[in-house]
């Protein structure tokens, strides 16, 4: 398990991507240097709360969701199959009742 530095180093950059913003751009947005944003996702630095709060800010997200623990990939697909099988169940017995619905009728 990562500890909570890589977990808000991982974060970091992946919440500013999905935003399309730079460093230069995030560290402006939430008043801290560029050079520091570098930092916190190389996991060198440790934000206190309150340029926590600033960056999630800058993301318009709730702080606690930079250190949110990303699922595994197994975890996700196993996610993925259990879905996909409740789903072709779901199918087979609307299919099912479908066809015995129908045999009087005819």
């Amino acid at each position: 398990m990562a500890n909570l530095r890589d977990i808000l180093a991982g974060n970091l950059k992946e919440n500013r991507r999905k935003c399309g913003l730079s460093q230069a751009k995030l560290a402006e947005r939430a008043g801290i240097s560029t050079q520091y944003i570098a930092m916190i996702e190389l996991s060198r630095q440790f934000p206190t709360p309150e340029v926590l709060d600033r960056i999630a800010a800058a993301f318009s997200i709730e702080t606690y969701e930079l250190f949110a623990v990303p699922p595994s990939p197994e975890s996700s697909l196993e996610r993925l199959r259990t879905d996909i099988i409740r789903e072709i169940r779901e199918v087979i017995v609307e299919a099912l009742d479908g066809k015995h619905g129908n045999q009087g009728k005819d």
